[in-house]
């Protein structure tokens, strides 16, 4: 941790602009001049306290989200300069405040009589949770899995995220008053005809969960990301792994490459069909990659897989070449990559399984249609998070869901009024 003379230095760089862009590329309008102020004054305590009004999230976001693309993507600085190191700063601020047992006034709010139910605890549904018991709506929020967390519990390994900063999150809103389910599963333990018989509101913060795959044959040993992260998160560490390939280039490709040399890979690889500039993974997440010996191939396509007795032994692919950023096979490159093992890291969408089960309207991209208050197709029934947009990261599965919130107080105070 960086001490408070260099961290000041790096919040002097900012210039604290009257337009704000940078708070503009924050899709949850983070107060960033503001807290910058305050470490220039050097006053981190109320830093903090602005940094966590806003977002309960706060060092998670200053951990993972990709500041790059979003607020200091969007720092005046960064034009012809490098931008302010918003991100850093945040997480010095979150950390300093942990080091010195700062903390926030809880909310102990009254309860009213609507009762809202919440579907999903990653980011989407506890930041609904947060948002709606605060205005003394009861609130409780089921989850499938026997661990809440979401996302943020078994989708991100423990050595990008430490698992006690969603638990503390999560025991702060029980002691607010929010009720917790586990192993309650949308389309088979609930229902979404059966809860508005019992709540005012439904919020569906799911998430994407069916991962994105194409077919390389009958073998043993291929993976979608999401089973591959769950099984490192909850400590069930698949055997065997030989030499692991990972098709895809984002954040979690970069994840479960670096989580099957964890589970005792021979070797791991990234195989991925775009150039590095092309690629949607962080930076510093490749980098990581790399430094835990991951190895990087791009412009290749798999095709198939190949072996004997549904075993892996190598992968059939393809040299590609990127042609207005798409890629593009290279006629007569075929050849084979050493594989006994592989993932696919390509992309996570809703399950449309359970959103036809339950009625619920979805567009051509699988994705839930919801309006400009984002309600779905069925009334009282909102949704945020990965179930609602495309590569949704944490600050703006956070940020949907918050609109959901004030959407519902919104419409259960004008219930109110017409009574």
């Amino acid at each position: 941790m960086e001490n408070i003379e260099e961290i000041r230095k790096k919040a002097e760089y900012c210039l604290n602009c009257k337009n704000k862009p940078c708070t503009n590329g924050c899709p949850i309008n983070t107060k960033i001049p503001e807290f910058i102020s305050k470490i220039k004054d050097e006053n981190i305590e109320e830093a903090y306290k602005i940094l966590k009004k806003n977002n309960i999230f706060s060092y998670i976001c200053s951990t993972i989200c990709p500041q790059e693309q979003q607020c200091e993507g969007s720092c005046i600085r960064g034009i012809k300069q490098k931008p302010t190191q918003i991100g850093k700063l945040e997480k010095f601020v979150n950390e300093w405040a942990i080091n010195n047992n700062i903390k926030i006034d809880k909310i102990i709010p009254k309860d009213r009589k609507e009762k809202v139910a919440v579907i999903g605890s990653g980011p989407a549904g506890l930041e609904c949770a947060y948002e709606l018991r605060k205005h003394g709506i009861q609130v409780t929020v089921f989850e499938k899995e026997e661990i809440l967390g979401g996302i943020l519990k078994y989708g991100i390994p423990d050595f990008r995220l430490e698992k006690k900063y969603i638990e503390e999150i999560i025991d702060d809103l029980k002691e607010m008053g929010v009720k917790f389910e586990t192993k309650k599963l949308l389309g088979n333990q609930l229902h979404i005809s059966e809860l508005k018989k019992k709540f005012d509101a439904i919020f569906l913060g799911i998430g994407a969960e069916v991962s994105s795959k194409y077919n390389l044959g009958e073998f043993e040993n291929i993976f979608d990301s999401d089973y591959f992260l769950k099984a490192y998160n909850n400590n069930k560490f698949i055997k065997n792994l030989g030499d692991v390939v990972v098709i895809g280039g984002g954040n979690v490709a970069m994840d479960c490459s670096r989580v099957a040399l964890k589970m005792g890979a021979t070797s791991s690889s990234i195989l991925y069909r775009r150039d590095e500039e092309h690629m949607p993974a962080r930076e510093i997440e490749l980098e990581d990659a790399l430094k835990d010996g991951v190895k990087k191939v791009f412009t290749t396509r798999v095709i198939e897989a190949k072996g004997k007795e549904r075993k892996i032994e190598s992968v059939k692919c393809i040299k590609t070449e990127v042609i207005d950023g798409k890629a593009q096979d290279i006629q007569n490159s075929e050849f084979e990559y050493k594989a006994n093992t592989v993932v696919f890291a390509i992309g996570l969408k809703p399950n449309q399984e359970i959103l036809q089960k339950e009625n619920l309207k979805y567009n051509d991209k699988g994705l839930i249609e919801v309006d400009e208050k984002c309600q779905t197709s069925i009334e009282k029934v909102y949704a945020g998070g990965d179930l609602s947009e495309t590569k949704s990261t944490v600050c703006r599965a956070i940020a949907s869901s918050k609109k959901a919130a004030m959407s519902i107080i919104e419409m259960i105070e004008k219930g109110e009024k017409n009574v």
